[in-house]
């Protein structure tokens, strides 16, 4: 796998569920939040079968009202509680040596993500990361839209041809985001979707991001 990695000149990288393994804490609180408005809460293997970006249509397969309730005001919620225990989050096994792999390599990196860029960007210097990537992308609030319109502005200020680009991340979305951008995907289980979700999408699936080691 390292070999099929070094033919690309950009590799970009999804932060949550890909480089951060941080899908326990997203469920605990998606399920303290749940609890709290009498909603049935679920399992890791339902979580994974139906989180999907924009994150407000994964919401409402929850069952939360956004006639009752605005979505700004949950999603909000949601943040403020992940905000103080994204810290407590572990990288992915091998995250760090495959950043360090690729960075020895000479190929730039780039994160491009749907969490707001100032908790990014404190999260990365958070575990001494920010050396290993050129430029980090994320939105400008806290909604979790998308970000295949941020991807394009990626793309351009990289410079680097599509064809010779590469995405790694963990759900559908990212996906939906490289193809939109004509660039290269490889998922990763282990994060925010299921394995069957992702093999779906029809690009290369692994396990761990061990395997690119």
């Amino acid at each position: 796998m390292k070999h099929t990695l070094s033919r690309y000149r950009h590799i970009v990288w999804d932060w949550n569920g890909t480089i951060l393994d941080d899908r326990s804490v997203c469920l605990e609180i998606i399920n303290w939040s749940l609890k709290k408005r009498s909603l049935p809460e679920i399992s890791l293997d339902v979580y994974l079968d139906i989180f999907e970006f924009p994150v407000i249509n994964y919401y409402r397969k929850l069952g939360f009202d956004f006639e009752k309730e605005p979505f700004e005001v949950v999603g909000a919620e949601f943040i403020l509680a992940y905000n103080r225990r994204m810290f407590d989050c572990p990288l992915q096994k091998g995250a760090l040596e495959l950043l360090d792999s690729i960075k020895k390599m000479g190929i730039p990196q780039t994160i491009l993500s749907a969490l707001n860029e100032s908790f990014l960007i404190r999260v990365i210097e958070h575990f001494n990361l920010t050396d290993f990537f050129d430029k980090v992308w994320g939105l400008s609030d806290i909604y979790a839209s998308g970000k295949i319109d941020l991807g394009r502005k990626m793309l351009e200020h990289s410079g680097v041809a599509a064809n010779e680009t590469l995405m790694i991340g963990d759900t559908i979305h990212d996906f939906e985001t490289a193809r939109a951008l004509g660039i290269d995907c490889v998922l990763m289980a282990g994060g925010h979707n299921s394995i069957s979700r992702l093999v779906a999408c029809g690009v290369p699936v692994v396990k761990s991001l061990t395997e690119f080691l």
